[in-house]
């Protein structure tokens, strides 16, 4: 029960009358002030600490022992969730206050964010790593239209993000003007296209409730982003001495597994096969998942093409054949493609011309084999499911999930006389993997003492200081021509999180961190080839990293532009016979150019740059990763090719 009190005044409640009290103020016709306007350029003096948590005097207010958001907090504590990455907003301060204090800011700890998207991106990240979500707080209207890029992202990658929103629903409640402009009669609707489930809880027990099975809804392939908004009041109210408050247990969901007929099928299929393909996207969810994967192509001897949605699977093995795929797929009889986003654009070929066209690549009497969870979920209105595709066999469940029976029907099936042939295609495939190697080093010398530095230069440098330590690389590589894919020995579930699903820009920067923090508790090297443009959408995150001393070593792939854009642009330009001279207007980020390395020095990170020769590169990573290791963020700022 609340309990009324003169002094040792509450806080949150004290913020609260405050509030109150200015927004009277506001409405209230106020007496010209004889008192000299204070100058702009001191402020105001500082408050002492004990002034701060002192009553005002004469000061009468209720306080409360527990309120609701104390018992969120205990509800999100029993889900495991280790951390809450948010940046403050008065619709969820109970619960904001609750994590630091009641819960001790531990199991959850809060992590400053300086922008919602940061955020979500973040917990994109952490979640890929971790295999598990962290939460995220978001403020009211603002927070969620703020957080709505990396949601969307997160949707169609496919990953669990635990998302909070504050929100006022009693119109009495709102202190004007401002949270009327942030509440909202239903704030999940701005969302609902892109995630997996959300709901309004109007009682504890209801959140209680709707919180776990959240979690376990977000959990479930396909995992997806999930969201409650929990309403001020509900969070900011006291607790009755005599309320029994019960938190459900949490009882994960078993992924869902293919049929055993079709999978007996599928078996059927690829070991009948003469030149059979697997194709693996967002296979491998866990290290379990990506040993299955090399223990089915091995027991095939299939050629393996990687689509990298996570990784799936060594980029040195023999059967590797991602480099080279177009040619296999051209061979394929059959074709089995594992949480394959899209399987249509994997077999066809598109042409952007004037009319865009499109064809396939594949042999006429190829049998198509599809193994997903995705085709258990569809919304209409985002189109990111891709183009519908004829397939022979479409198995609905998780990949990872149906693997131990496909493996076990394709060795049941494996008659002996098959196994010559199996080894003949095994060796034919390490040969042809051999030689794309031998090209790729060679393509890598080209442009070598170039400067601005390649991209190819760049990352051999990079894998030439990590390739001895327990290292993660944290971003993307298609905008540096996959050099690490071809270049690198990367065989560890964590080497490679993948891409960011939507393809939405200003992905890179926070996932990286939200993975490095995930990577921070097993002392790994993370590693961020981090894009310009990218890193100016949110790049606060570089002082999220530095204030909870996440180490993550960042090396900007600094083109000084968008150079998808420009070459976007270029094609127009060709198109129209205009010629591709002014294709950088509205696309570079130059003139000025961007120093990142000041940019990072003032976030509080180690920096250096920016670096154009590339002999300086290899001491600059040196002293760049000796900061990582000793538990830093650090940032080298290098001018590089386009691609």
């Amino acid at each position: 029960m609340p309990k009324r009190k003169s002094a040792a005044i509450n806080r949150r409640d004290f913020l609260r009358s405050a509030a109150a009290g200015t927004a009277a103020l506001v409405t209230s016709p106020a007496a010209p002030s004889k008192q000299p306007l204070p100058n702009p350029r001191s402020g105001p003096p500082p408050m002492s600490p004990a002034a701060e948590v002192e009553a005002p005097s004469g000061a009468e207010v209720l306080t409360a022992d527990r309120t609701g958001s104390d018992f969120m907090v205990d509800v999100i504590k029993s889900l495991g969730i280790e951390y809450i990455c948010a940046n403050p907003g008065s619709s969820f301060r109970g619960l904001h206050e609750s994590v630091i204090n009641y819960g001790g800011n531990k199991s959850p700890e809060f992590i400053t964010c300086l922008h919602e998207e940061s955020s979500v991106a973040m917990a994109h990240g952490y979640a890929k790593i971790a295999g598990k979500p962290l939460g995220v707080f978001a403020h009211g209207t603002v927070g969620l239209q703020h957080a709505a890029m990396a949601v969307y992202n997160a949707y169609c990658d496919r990953v669990p993000v635990y998302i909070i929103g504050g929100n006022i629903m009693d119109a009495t409640k709102r202190i004007p003007p401002v949270e009327w402009a942030h509440s909202v009669q239903d704030a999940a609707a701005m969302l609902r296209d892109y995630t997996k489930w959300d709901d309004l809880p109007v009682s504890l027990t209801h959140f209680a409730e709707s919180a776990v099975r959240a979690y376990k809804i977000a959990m479930t392939p396909p995992m997806m982003p999930v969201l409650l908004i929990v309403d001020a009041e509900l969070q900011e109210n006291p607790i009755s001495s005599d309320a029994k408050m019960h938190i459900p247990s949490l009882n994960p969901a078993l992924p869902p597994q293919g049929d055993s007929g079709s999978v007996a099928e599928a078996a059927r299929l690829l070991v009948a096969a003469e030149n059979p393909v697997l194709v693996f996207d967002r296979a491998a969810r866990t290290p379990a998942g990506l040993a299955l994967l090399i223990e089915l192509a091995e027991t095939l001897q299939a050629a393996v093409i990687d689509r990298a949605g996570r990784m799936n699977f060594p980029s040195r093995h023999p059967l590797n054949q991602t480099e080279r795929g177009r040619e296999e797929l051209a061979n394929a009889d059959v074709i089995l493609g594992l949480e394959l986003n899209d399987f249509w654009g994997t077999i066809h070929s598109y042409r952007d011309q004037m009319e865009r066209t499109s064809r396939p690549i594949t042999r006429p009497d190829a049998k198509l084999i599809g193994i997903s969870a995705a085709t258990l979920f569809f919304k209409s209105n985002y189109q990111n499911f891709q183009r519908y595709p004829e397939l022979d066999l479409d198995i609905a469940g998780d990949a990872e999930a149906t693997l131990p029976s496909l493996i076990a029907s394709v060795k049941s099936q494996l008659a002996t006389s098959r196994k010559s042939a199996l080894q003949n295609r095994g060796a034919r495939l390490a040969g042809a993997h051999q030689k794309t190697l031998q090209a790729n080093r060679e393509a890598a010398t080209y442009a070598w003492d170039a400067s601005p530095i390649s991209t190819a230069r760049l990352c051999a440098e990079i894998w030439a200081q990590i390739k001895g330590e327990d290292w993660s690389l944290v971003s993307t590589s298609g905008f540096v021509s996959r050099w690490p894919e071809k270049l690198w020995t990367i065989d560890k579930h964590y080497h490679v999180i993948g891409y960011s699903g939507g393809y939405g820009i200003g992905y890179t920067a926070p996932a990286a961190v939200g993975a490095a923090l995930a990577n921070r508790a097993h002392g790994r090297l993370s590693v961020n080839i981090q894009c310009d443009g990218d890193l100016m959408y949110g790049p606060g995150v570089l002082w999220t990293a530095a204030h909870h001393r996440i180490p993550l070593l960042s090396i900007m792939h600094n083109n000084r532009a968008y150079h998808q854009e420009v070459m976007q642009v270029q094609i127009m330009a060709d198109r129209h016979s205009r010629g591709v001279e002014r294709a950088k207007i509205g696309t570079a980020i130059d003139d000025p150019g961007i120093d990142y390395s000041k940019l990072a020095q003032s976030m509080g990170l180690y920096a250096e740059g920016p670096i154009a020769d590339p002999k300086e590169l290899a001491p600059a990573l040196e002293r760049a990763i000796a900061v990582v290791k000793r538990g830093e963020p650090a940032l080298l700022d290098v001018h590089t090719q386009p691609r």
